[in-house]
């Protein structure tokens, strides 16, 4: 996009509305909702479900921002590259900052699937790496150090891979699927599921640092497992790029 236009929206085909592309820019608002006689909007989202005048997206430089019309229903804003990351957008909230580039506003509807707006944000600003490096005083230390080319690591992103293939809901992997999507890997065609579970314990005690509360046997495992992937994934130590470091999926494979 260029210098003069923030935001980009999207309506996909089947939305509950025709698929409609648009561009606003600084200080620029489009309302949306299922829309009046005497309550014009800007797009038109036909499901009855959807409050006449359900919302506003507003640019803001080089974000944008949500307000959230409806006295009773939340909205989510979700980050389709962000493995299930998303910002809840409480009932008359307005001029809720987004902080994803590429965003998904989603609205329950009674009658199918959710209604969706695709927002597209410019890309985001970074600062110089040597502008930080100049600055006086100790060294700051690395919280969390990590090999990207030792095994550990990919114990972790098989661990990370469904969440971050855009399935939010689905259960962390289990020792042995673990075992068996690595044992196509070159280096890891002798890795055992003792050997997967001393990964996890290490990126859980040395690496990660998490800590578990379920002393239960039966969920130690488990809830470690969780733990790693929900810190992994929060703070970016796992990315979608890293997924090129598994071996290649069989057609039709999930985790394993």
């Amino acid at each position: 996009m260029g210098d003069d236009v923030t935001i980009v929206v999207h309506v996909p085909a089947g939305s509950g509305a025709a698929q409609i592309t648009t561009e606003i820019g600084p200080g620029d608002a489009l309302r949306f909702g299922r829309g009046a006689p005497d309550t014009p909007v800007d797009l038109v989202l036909d499901d009855p479900a959807v409050p006449r005048l359900a919302g506003e997206i507003r640019a803001t430089e080089d974000h944008w921002k949500l307000s959230n019309f409806s006295a009773t229903q939340s909205y989510l804003v979700e980050n389709p590259e962000g493995a299930g990351e998303y910002v809840r957008v409480a009932p008359r909230r307005l001029g809720a900052p987004v902080p994803f580039e590429f965003s998904r506003i989603v609205l329950p509807t009674r009658t199918g699937p959710p209604v969706s707006v695709q927002v597209f944000a410019p890309s985001h600003s970074y600062g110089e790496a040597a502008d930080f490096a100049r600055l006086g005083g100790a060294a700051t230390l690395v919280a969390f150090s990590l090999d990207e080319s030792a095994t550990y690591f990919l114990v972790l992103v098989a661990l990370c891979e469904p969440r971050l293939r855009d399935l939010s809901t689905a259960a962390v992997p289990t020792t042995p699927q673990i075992t068996a999507r690595l044992r196509r890997h070159p280096a890891c065609r002798d890795l055992t599921e003792q050997a997967v579970s001393f990964h996890v314990d290490y990126l859980a005690r040395n690496k990660l640092r998490v800590k578990n509360n379920d002393d239960a046997p039966g969920r130690r495992m488990d809830g470690r497992r969780e733990a790693l992937v929900s810190l992994a994934l929060r703070f970016g130590l796992v990315r979608e790029e890293h997924l090129a470091l598994l071996p290649a999926r069989t057609a039709g494979a999930g985790v394993s």
